[in-house]
């Protein structure tokens, strides 16, 4: 118990120098995850991470993010307001660039397997799995049948031809 501990405050008093580090260095696949894992954020499998992001410097341990995730320049991922909740971010989902998520006090926040976040949108509820949002507050805007990839073996406006509009975001 002593040890873990220990172990706590070395990694709070870390975490912030960690972060900085994880936010300038280059190597948004290599580099940057592996300094946000010494931190405490829990990555499953291959991700990217770009410039600049902000992944919770409080409760980095409720970030979780799985395989295949891509995390766009400047994105800011908050697990708490006035208490800590939690962030997952599913496979294969793709968070573009300048988005702010956050959870609010005992919130699981989920964004989806597939789920693609529109830039500079603000995400403060779970998006369903193949769903593209965008927006302040974030709404859904269209079905994904055709996922956007993270290996680019398939082109942009593949992608984009595969998205069904939603008939609520047709009324906004």
């Amino acid at each position: 118990m002593i040890l873990k501990a220990g172990l706590s405050r070395l990694r709070r008093f870390l975490n912030r120098p960690l972060h900085t580090l994880a936010r300038t260095l280059p190597g948004a696949t290599t580099v940057r995850p592996a300094l946000h894992r010494l931190r405490g954020v829990k990555i499953h499998g291959w991700t990217f991470i770009a410039d600049d992001v902000y992944l919770e410097n409080e409760y980095p341990e409720r970030i979780e993010l799985h395989d295949n995730v891509m995390i766009g320049l400047r994105t800011i991922i908050m697990a708490h307001f006035s208490g800590p909740g939690n962030v997952v971010i599913c496979k294969n989902a793709n968070i573009t660039a300048n988005c702010l998520i956050s959870a609010h006090e005992g919130q699981t926040l989920t964004i989806g397997e597939g789920a693609f976040v529109a830039a500079s949108s603000v995400v403060l509820k779970d998006v369903p799995p193949f769903t593209m949002v965008a927006g302040n507050p974030a709404k859904p805007i269209a079905l994904i049948t055709v996922p956007y990839p993270l290996v680019r073996t398939l082109h942009y406006e593949d992608f984009r031809k595969g998205l069904r509009p939603l008939d609520s975001a047709k009324k906004d």
